[in-house]
Parts: structure tokens; C-alpha cells; sequence
């Protein structure tokens, strides 16, 4: 990433009185004392939040973090003589003021989503189907709010063609904000339902906070079939692209929609045409954001084949409605994102639309910004409960523990907190269920996805650890100097006792350790391993896993590398490492030494993705009678390693056998 501007400029932008000491040149602009990519270069907003970002200098600058904006009633402690300190009356909107200056160094297209529901999912999808044709730059995870969208901007680079930022608010005033720093050409507006009702005075009012945001855009692209009149009022003959299940005058009229397996078929009409799109999911959140992405691409004027053909290949979008294998025979569908009753309903609709299972269980946390008194609103709940049909229920929280005698379902659990939850769920008997987690974001869901998605081996074998050890110091002794070594622990030890194994090899001072399964890492990492971990087969599934436990996956297809890519954009500003394979004659898994041109341009688009290595597997090296096709791979995956070295600008471990 090149400098953005230098201290001296942030300074002037800003109108701050400065403390410079230094020049120093600002990549990165940090919030979180526990994200630093480059110190040097990065710059401190300490803002005011639960906890005071002033408090988290002296660890910062302890870290080799020099540039700080703060308040200006901060007193800036005399031993920080190498450091750089901006003061300013307000620290968020000085973060805001730089970005929105920032922001108008570009003038390529920016699409704008806001709304109550589907904001990420329609922005991640619309870079699923837009960056074949443009290098496409887009917030990360879910960056919408005062600090997100500023930090999102700042994303925003010359080689970038076409930008799509998400937008929320929770009170009035703030998306005037936004919208003064995005500055818009294109806006979305997904579902809107009660999320957030409790900031302002009215459903109505709320509208008009939201619809701010598209003031100044050339299009805006809406489903006209949710509240219609009230949304058209607000738009002051702001040009428009409808799309309508129930008004044929719409820009997009859906006339008809069919379900098969594992997909929905929806025909419309579009400039007095019949269209056709099919999407690979059955859900009624999924249909509404796909239409807005399919009225979108119309809009752009993509063409309405290629727009078929990319939408049946839609990825499910993180922590959106996943569905995955978990213990004891049970489908779990994590929707630990938010929770309010209008999202609740539609997890619910998904929850029924699964029949693997004759068992429905909900895992329910307390429900926050709806604005009704406790009473109401969780009768509501109980009542939705019910008429779902919903077997186990469980509650999580102290409001639904203190209107628990509400719910008629027969099995039901309550507990205050997660903690308390996690304390006793060995107690309940889970078995051929499908499990819906759904609970707001504080509630740490997360970790009971985890316990449903374990896994358990069962094996024992003896091992002479010595003779281990001697194994793996005779054979340090013969390699060349500077050659690493990475030792394969298997299936986790053949149940031996993973971290034995993995503890002898560490104390020896291996380099890497390689593993089947990212369980397996899982459990290294617990049992306190902290070498460099290799993933041999790292399933979408267990990506976040992957990452939570810095366990670095193998990539040998184009689907995973995208899949990983995207996945890592919504999880983490910092890179994540990977391993290529090259498939230079062996013929199992890899990319083909034809495709490496391919690979180079995705993996430049995709920076956040850092190559730690580059491999390939030797057909017939072990048969002399195959020598010359062992040089013939040898000499193809040097070509691949120097074509990818140059194109990336930075070297890698590579490594053939």
C-alpha cells in the first residue's frame, strides 16, 4: 500500500494544533490497539468508546506506534519524545474529516447500501458478481458505522474501478454524516424492517434518517413492494430503479418464483422482456437481496445472461444463515450476527425449509433495538416460537430469562448469560436435530457454534518419543543450510496424544508443522503449540476456526482461494497466510502451471492474502525410470515460483518432493 499523506498533511487537513517531532508517512489508520499492521506507519485515533482510546497509548507506543490524534485536553506525556501527537476538539470527527477529504480524490463509481436487514449480504454478493469485470473495493465485514465507513474509505486506491460501502445508523443525525463522507453515485436500500426503531422517534423518522444517505446519487434501487408510497414521498424526484413482486409497472417485475432443490427460479420482466435468474438458495432473506443485486447489475447494464449465469454460483455470505455438520448427527445454522423479531422470522422460515432432521431446536439470545416494552415484545417472540413448531428452545439473556414462563414450547432452557449456558450444556442431550444459533452480536455465539461443530477421534497407539526425536535430529543433521523442515503430524497422532508429538517437534526446533484437518490445528493450538501450522484441507465450513486459531490453509483451486479471499475481507483487516500447490504432473490437486498468469492477477487483487509457500508433489521421483518427467516437474514449478515471485514483489518458501 503506498503512503496515503504525511503527518505534516493529516496535520493541515485536520486544522490541528500539532506536536510534530518526526516526519512520518501514514498507511494505516488504526482504532484497535490490537490491530497493528505496520507500526511505523500507522496512525491513532483514540476515540472514546467503553473504554477510553487515550489509556491505550503507552501500550501503543510500546508496540512502535508514533502517531497518535487526541483530544486537545490531553497531556501528552514528556517520554514520548519520538512521537507525533495531533490534538483536535473531537476524535471521530477528525477520523471522519480526514477520510471525507480523503474520499474526493477519486472519482470512479460508488455504490451506497444501507437499510435495516441485508446491507453485508448485498454488498458481498455484488462483489461476488461484479470484480470479473472491475477491480472492485468494498467495506469490510460489516464497517458501517461512524468509525467503519471512515475506515472503509480509506480502502479506496487509483487502481480500484468501482467502490460498494455499507452504511448504518442507530440515531438521528448520523447519516448526514455518512453520506458527507461516502458521497454516493449509486445507492441500494435493502429491507427495512425494526432494527434500530428504539434511536428514533417514528418508523417514518427513521425512513428519512436512512434515505438521506441517496440524496445526491444518479439511481437508487429498492424493492418497491415495502412501503411503496411512504419510500417514494421521501425521494424528491431522485431517479429510480424498482423492483416488484406485486407492481408490474415496476423496472423489474417478478411474475413468478419456483423452488427446487437447493434453489429458487424467478422469472421477470425487465424493458418488456422475459428474464430468467436462478439462485442457489431457498430462504426468503436470500431471495430479497438477490433481487436487489439482480435489479442492480440490470441497472449497470451488465448483460442478463452473464448475470444468470454468475448468480447461480452466489456464495452464502459469513455469519449470514450457515449451515454446517455438527456433533452427534446435528445441522447447526449459525445466525449469530444480530437479532431482532424480523430477522428472527426469517431464520426461523430457513430453520423449517431444513428436513434432514425431525427436530427443531432454537438457541435464542436477549433481542435488542425493537423499542417495545419487554412484556410485548417477548410475547411476540413466544408466540412466533410457536407457531413455528420449534421443539427445544433455549434462551440466553437476563430479559428472556425474566419472561421465560411466556414460552409454551414443551423442552425449554433459560439462563442469564453464554457463560452460564456453556456452564451446563453438557447437561442437555443434543441428537438428529438441526440447531438455529441465533443471538446479537454481544452475546458471543461464536463459541457455542464451536462446541456443536467439534469433532472426536478415538485411537490409541504407543510411540517411543525418543526414538521420535533421534528420527527427526538425524535428519536436521543432512539438510543443506537454510533449508527448513515441516513435519506432517497425522490424524492427530494417530491418537497418541497430539501435542506430544507436536511438543517434540517444536522443542526440536522444526519450522512448520503440517495437518490434515483444521480440528486437528484446533487442537495443537490448545494444547499450547505455536509453530507455523499448515492445513492440508481447509473446508469453508471450519474457515473461521482456521483463522481464530492462526492455522494457515492450503490452497489448490480457484473456489477455495476466492472463497478464502472473500471470507477473510469480511473477517479481518490484517493478511492471512497461505499455501499454494502447483500441480505440475501428479494430476490430484493444484493449479495448473497454464493457470498461473490467472493466479498472479487474483492474488494481486486480493492483498490480503500473503503466499508463506509454494509446493508440488513428484509423480515418479522414487523410479529412475521417470527421472527425466521428475526434471521435466521440477523445471515447470521453478517457471510457476519465478512468475509468481515477480508478479507479488516478495519471496516465499518453495518446496517439491
Amino acid at each position: 500500500m503506498p503512503g496515503k499523506y504525511s503527518i505534516t498533511q493529516i496535520s493541515q487537513i485536520l486544522g490541528a494544533k500539532n506536536s510534530i517531532r518526526q516526519e512520518a508517512i501514514i498507511e494505516y489508520l488504526l482504532t484497535d490497539s490490537r490491530k497493528i499492521s505496520k507500526a511505523e506507519t500507522s496512525l491513532f485515533f483514540a476515540l472514546d468508546g467503553t473504554r477510553n482510546g487515550h489509556d491505550f497509548i503507552p501500550e501503543l507506543y510500546a508496540s512502535g506506534v508514533f502517531n497518535f490524534v487526541v483530544k486537545d485536553d490531553y497531556q501528552i506525556p514528556q517520554e514520548y519524545a519520538n512521537a507525533n501527537f495531533l490534538p483536535v476538539k473531537e476524535v471521530l470527527s477528525a477520523l471522519q474529516k480526514l477520510t471525507a477529504f480523503y474520499r474526493q480524490k477519486f472519482d470512479y463509481e460508488l455504490i451506497a447500501i444501507t437499510g435495516s436487514n441485508g446491507k453485508t449480504v448485498v454488498k458481498e454478493w455484488l462483489y461476488q458478481l461484479l470484480s470479473a469485470d472491475k477491480n472492485v473495493v468494498r467495506s469490510p465485514k460489516s464497517y458501517n458505522s461512524q468509525t467503519g465507513v471512515p475506515l472503509s474509505l480509506w480502502q479506496l486506491d487509483a487502481q480500484h474501478e468501482l467502490a460498494i460501502i455499507e452504511a448504518g445508523i442507530s440515531l438521528p443525525g448520523e447519516m448526514e454524516k455518512l453520506q458527507q463522507i461516502i458521497r454516493p453515485t449509486f445507492g441500494i436500500f435493502t429491507h427495512f424492517a425494526s432494527a434500530h426503531d428504539e434511536g428514533f422517534a417514528s418508523r417514518s423518522e427513521k425512513l428519512r434518517e436512512k434515505l438521506k444517505l441517496f440524496k445526491d446519487v444518479k439511481l437508487l434501487v429498492y424493492n418497491a413492494d415495502q412501503a411503496p408510497l411512504e419510500i417514494k414521498n421521501e425521494l424528491n424526484g431522485l431517479k429510480t430503479f424498482t423492483i416488484s413482486k406485486k407492481i408490474m409497472q415496476a423496472d423489474l417485475y417478478v411474475f413468478e418464483e419456483k423452488t427446487a432443490t437447493n434453489k429458487t427460479i424467478l422469472n421477470a420482466v425487465f424493458k418488456g422482456k422475459k428474464l430468467e435468474c436462478t439462485i442457489p438458495f431457498l430462504d426468503e432473506a436470500s431471495v430479497e437481496n438477490a433481487l436487489l443485486c439482480w435489479g442492480t447489475l440490470l441497472a449497470l447494464g451488465t448483460n442478463p445472461e452473464v448475470i444468470n449465469r454468475r448468480m447461480a454460483q452466489l456464495n452464502p455470505v459469513s455469519m449470514r444463515l450457515e449451515l454446517k455438520n455438527g456433533i452427534n448427527n446435528c445441522s447447526v445454522i449459525d445466525d449469530s450476527y444480530n437479532s431482532d423479531i424480523n430477522s428472527l422470522e426469517i431464520a426461523l422460515n430457513f430453520l423449517n425449509l431444513q428436513k434432514q432432521h425431525p427436530k427443531k431446536t432454537l438457541i435464542l439470545s436477549d433481542i435488542y433495538q425493537y423499542g417495545l416494552q419487554n412484556s410485548v415484545l417477548y410475547q411476540q417472540v413466544a408466540d412466533l416460537v410457536q407457531q413455528k413448531n420449534i421443539d427445544k428452545l433455549i434462551g440466553v439473556g437476563a430479559e428472556i430469562f425474566q419472561n421465560q414462563t411466556l414460552f409454551q414450547t414443551s423442552e425449554k432452557y433459560f439462563f442469564p448469560n453464554t457463560q452460564h449456558l456453556l456452564s451446563h450444556l453438557s447437561a442437555i442431550h443434543f441428537r438428529d436435530e438441526t440447531i438455529l444459533l441465533k443471538g446479537s452480536r454481544s452475546f458471543e455465539f461464536e463459541r457455542i457454534s464451536r462446541i456443536f461443530s467439534q469433532k472426536t477421534h478415538e485411537t490409541v497407539l504407543e510411540i517411543n518419543l525418543n526414538a521420535l526425536q533421534n528420527n527427526l535430529n538425524h535428519y536436521k543433521s543432512i539438510l543443506k543450510p537454510g533449508v527448513k523442515l515441516m513435519a506432517m503430524v497425522k490424524a492427530f497422532s494417530y491418537g497418541s496424544g497430539s501435542f506430544e508429538i507436536a511438543g517434540i517437534l517444536q522443542f526440536n526446533k522444526a519450522d512448520y508443522l503440517a495437518v490434515a484437518y483444521v480440528d486437528e490445528g484446533v487442537a495443537l493450538r490448545k494444547a499450547g503449540i505455536t509453530l507455523p501450522i499448515m492445513v492440508l484441507n481447509p473446508e469453508v465450513s471450519a474457515f473461521d476456526e482456521l483463522f481464530d486459531n492462526q492455522l494457515e490453509p492450503e490452497i489448490y483451486s480457484f473456489n477455495m482461494l476466492e472463497k478464502y479471499a472473500v471470507f477473510i475481507d469480511q473477517k479481518s483487516a490484517e493478511k492471512a497466510s497461505v499455501h499454494l500447490k502447483i500441480d505440475t504432473g501428479m494430476h490430484r490437486l493444484g493449479f495448473e502451471a497454464e493457470e498461473a498468469e490467472q493466479l498472479c492477477r487474483i492474488l494481486k487483487n486480493n492483498l490480503q492474502l500473503q503466499v508463506k509457500s509454494v509446493f508440488s508433489h513428484l509423480a515418479g521421483s522414487s523410479s529412475a525410470a521417470h527421472d527425466a518427467f521428475t526434471w521435466q516437474q521440477f523445471n515447470t514449478f521453478q517457471k510457476v515460483c519465478n512468475l509468481l515471485q515477480e508478479s507479488l514483489g516478495y519471496s516465499f518458501i518453495k518446496h517439491i518432493s
